[in-house]
């Protein structure tokens, strides 16, 4: 293998790639160094003069790799302050805390055993993406590094206790009500990063998978997939338990379950955690939150009806994470689970939504279902549809060519809107793949029908 390795390893928001075959810690060496000379260069600082942060996941691949992550920052002369095995959001915390220039997470995330990566973030734990930041390490990588000058230096560090303090702040512990609760860490960070939390707030908690373990002996950690988050949902009936949570692998996302053991979509527990978010903000102007254009209305008519904005944005948490600084939003939501908090650097977590959650349950007295049949009732929703198509961008033009008596949006793909119904579609970032997510106000047959009006487009 050459020290790039795979140049599609390099993906849209993070490097990933199987290990051994695309990526291994020769690749990492020379990440970790070309890291360095990015974050230098946006710095308008020497190599020499950064502090890093580093942290890993539970993978078996994990410490060696970053091992060589370290390595390579090092002999470019930075500082690295290593944070050894935590979530990614605690990564995140640690260079937005400290005021470091820059981190690298070591995971793949919710990928496989096989597979291992890393996530860059800048300064204010700004995500780097394949636009601005990791195309750079690419490119500096394949125009060759030559010997490095060395003199850099590892301090480690410890953070779960000032992270878990730092979570707490953000909800009223004494409201939470003795729930009875099904936690899913699929054998991921979440039991190591969450759980002492979850414990303090006196929960009857029922642990599944709740060790890390980079062997992923029970399900892959990606609760995104229907057969990963049958357990749960099967759980929470069979223990008449009053929600329940599955995190995936770095434990930076959380999905819901609720008491009748049906999966909580995105975009409605976009519009909850909008509730809960614009309630507790304090400051003047209007409070602003962010949603993609994947999402349901629910989210808009939610932050209107608590005094707040709700506004549209890209799919992608380097794009969320951006707008969110320049419009000052308190909270952001994608419907892929992402959650994203201005008081937590604009950063996205999987330990908060599941406080905020537990916070709202404990102070409304209410079921999970109770709180969402507002929007179970009045928006359906189709969810992200896939359709592998020979030319993604024609085929854009060609539905907006169809639908152009309704109001037509380009931030992300192709929106349109009606009074009643709208739909976008957006090419894959990866793969001759679009997707679409289609959303009726009149009933989930009149949803269906729009589904697979649109789908006999794609598709032919």
């Amino acid at each position: 293998m050459s020290t790039l390795g795979n140049p599609a390893i390099f993906k849209a928001y993070d490097i990933r790639g199987l290990y051994g075959e695309e990526i291994d810690e020769s690749t990492a060496l020379a990440i970790g160094r070309a890291f360095a000379r990015v974050i230098a260069a946006l710095e308008d600082k020497s190599p020499a003069e950064l502090r890093l942060g580093l942290g890993r996941d539970m993978r078996l691949t994990a410490p060696g790799m970053a091992a060589a992550y370290r390595d390579g920052m090092c002999s470019e002369g930075a500082k690295v302050l290593d944070a050894g095995m935590v979530g990614t959001e605690m990564l995140y915390y640690l260079v937005g805390s400290r005021e470091l220039d820059g981190g690298l997470m070591c995971t793949a995330s919710h990928n496989p055993k096989a597979y291992t990566g890393v996530k860059l973030v800048g300064r204010g734990a700004l995500a780097l993406s394949g636009d601005a930041g990791i195309g750079d390490v690419r490119d500096r990588i394949a125009d060759g590094l030559g010997d490095p000058p060395g003199g850099g230096s590892v301090e480690e560090v410890s953070i779960y206790d000032e992270f878990q303090e730092a979570a707490l702040k953000f909800i009223d512990a004494a409201a939470i009500k003795p729930l009875r609760v099904v936690v899913d860490g699929g054998n991921g960070m979440a039991g190591r990063m969450v759980g002492p939390l979850l414990e303090r707030l006196g929960l009857d908690l029922i642990k599944a998978y709740w060790e890390p373990d980079g062997n992923f002996p029970d399900h892959e950690p990606n609760p995104m997939l229907p057969k990963n988050r049958e357990f749960i949902m099967g759980e929470v009936v069979k223990r008449e338990a009053d929600l329940g949570i599955a995190w995936d692998g770095d434990a930076d996302r959380c999905f819901f379950i609720d008491e009748q053991g049906a999966f909580v979509d995105g975009d409605f527990l976009t519009a909850l955690l909008t509730e809960s978010m614009i309630a507790k903000e304090k400051r003047p102007p209007t409070p602003t939150v962010l949603y993609d254009v994947r999402a349901s209305r629910a989210v808009a008519d939610v932050a209107r009806k608590a005094g707040g904005q709700a506004l549209i944005n890209r799919v992608g948490h380097a794009f969320f994470k951006a707008r969110m600084r320049k419009e000052h939003a308190a909270f952001g939501g994608e419907v892929s689970g992402h959650y994203y908090f201005r008081d937590f650097y604009c950063a996205d977590s999987g330990t908060l939504p599941a406080l905020l959650i537990l916070e709202l349950l404990s102070q409304r007295g209410a079921r999970m279902s109770e709180l969402l049949e507002p929007f179970r009732s009045h928006y359906f929703i189709s969810g992200e549809i896939n359709s592998e198509v020979e030319d993604p961008a024609a085929k854009l033009e060609e539905l907006a060519e169809r639908y152009q008596d309704g109001k037509q949006t380009r931030l992300d793909g192709v929106s349109v809107d009606y009074d009643d119904w709208h739909f976008n579609v957006r090419s894959s970032n990866t793969e001759p793949l679009l997707r679409l997510c289609v959303e009726s106000l009149q009933s989930r047959e009149h949803m269906e029908a729009k589904r697979d009006e649109l789908l006999g487009v794609i598709r032919r």
